[in-house]
């Protein structure tokens, strides 16, 4: 089953084999965002910095898992936004026992999948097209995010179609994408480059940079595949 979900800023796609599994993503969406704003409102500096944050007080989980991701990259928590909340919803969905979830936050995933699932990529104008990963059964939740700055509205510095990094942690994986994608510039040996800003921070498996014609790995990354990449099923405003 697959629904998507609209709440405020937030538009998630919400994959899993029972209604009631997508009904508590949703209802964990909702928690987590009240919870994020809450905090803000009470600290408008959280949500504008684009360098490293420390907390002065107390703290929702949210903001603290938040503020560890941006910070591990020496950047702004909200560039864990998205993966953070993610992840929040397919944690929820498994502790109600589904072993098959997925949520798409606007390219920043969490995944939990018992059998395997091909996950498309989608990068733009880039000529790199109808390609995807093979993300096999496993048992444990993972992230798989996206930056970019030639495609959707997050900010970005750099040039990458599609800078990918893989991580358990999901709200790592997502502050990570945002560093590879901030720093990568033109050319083949930018995208071969990028990859220093993730090589030494614990926690991130693998990664993967596609710029115009050029597309580069680094680590840990799941097999790649010929995939049928539709637009409709993009997670978009």
């Amino acid at each position: 089953m697959k629904e998507q979900y609209r709440l405020k800023e937030t538009i998630v796609t919400i994959l899993a084999d029972e209604q009631r599994y997508i009904d508590i993503a949703k209802d964990s969406i909702a928690f987590q965002r009240n919870e994020l704003e809450r905090y803000i409102s009470g600290d408008p500096f959280f949500q504008n910095t684009l360098e490293s944050y420390h907390m002065s007080h107390e703290a929702p989980e949210v903001v603290e898992r938040m503020v560890k991701a941006g910070n591990a990259l020496d950047i702004g928590p909200m560039s864990a936004v998205a993966g953070t909340i993610s992840a929040f919803a397919v944690e929820a969905m498994v502790e109600a026992g589904a072993s098959f979830a997925i949520v798409d936050n606007g390219g920043d995933i969490a995944i939990i999948n018992d059998r395997p699932v091909t996950m498309g990529i989608y990068a733009g104008e880039s000529p790199i097209k109808d390609m995807g990963f093979v993300m096999e059964a496993r048992e444990s939740i993972t992230g798989v995010c996206t930056s970019s700055g030639t495609v959707g509205p997050s900010i970005s510095f750099g040039m990458a179609d599609a800078s990918i990094v893989f991580s358990d942690n999901v709200s790592l994986a997502d502050s990570a994408a945002t560093a590879l994608g901030n720093i990568t510039g033109l050319g083949k040996d930018a995208v071969q480059e990028s990859f220093d800003v993730v090589k030494d921070v614990p926690g991130i498996k693998g990664a993967m940079v596609v710029q115009g014609e050029y597309m580069g790995f680094w680590g840990d990354v799941p097999e790649l595949t010929r995939a049928n990449v539709r637009y409709d099923c993009i997670t978009k405003g």
